[in-house]
């Protein structure tokens, strides 16, 4: 069944299926199906139309999807521009909120890079290339 523009499969409990939504969790889902009037127990195949129109009203008072990912991205941004701590660590692709990064942090920072010494496999392949050029130049 399509919700709001999310597909949600019609098997799936209520409480489960509608946390498919941005924004909405288990804790939501409990707020949002007393606003609707459902039961958290039936499936989505079993509502019916009017249960359908009640939670697409319901849903109009929580912030989901796109509104709430602009939001969030907005609030990024603002960070970002007045260039306070948070903001630096978002700008340079560090963890925000006081994880360590000297041993971990490696989704943030992404692949290791080494600084200031080479791999075995770098140096190897320094070494076969001056080997070959030394044979060259004598030749």
């Amino acid at each position: 069944m399509r919700i709001s523009g999310i597909e949600i499969p019609d098997h799936e409990r209520a409480q489960v299926g509608l946390t498919r939504f941005f924004g909405i969790g288990p804790k939501n889902v409990i707020a949002l199906a007393k606003k609707a009037g459902i039961s958290l127990d039936t499936r989505i195949k079993d509502l019916s139309r009017d249960d359908v129109g009640n939670l697409m009203k319901a849903l109009e008072s929580f912030s989901v999807e796109g509104d709430l990912k602009k939001e969030i991205r907005e609030n990024i941004d603002r960070l970002k521009a007045i260039k306070c701590y948070r903001g630096i660590r978002h700008i340079v692709s560090l963890p925000c909120r006081g994880q360590r990064t000297k041993s971990n942090a490696r989704i943030r920072k992404g692949k290791k890079k080494t600084v200031g010494s080479l791999t075995k496999e770098a140096w190897a392949k320094i070494e076969t290339q001056q080997k070959a050029a030394s044979v060259a130049k004598n030749k």
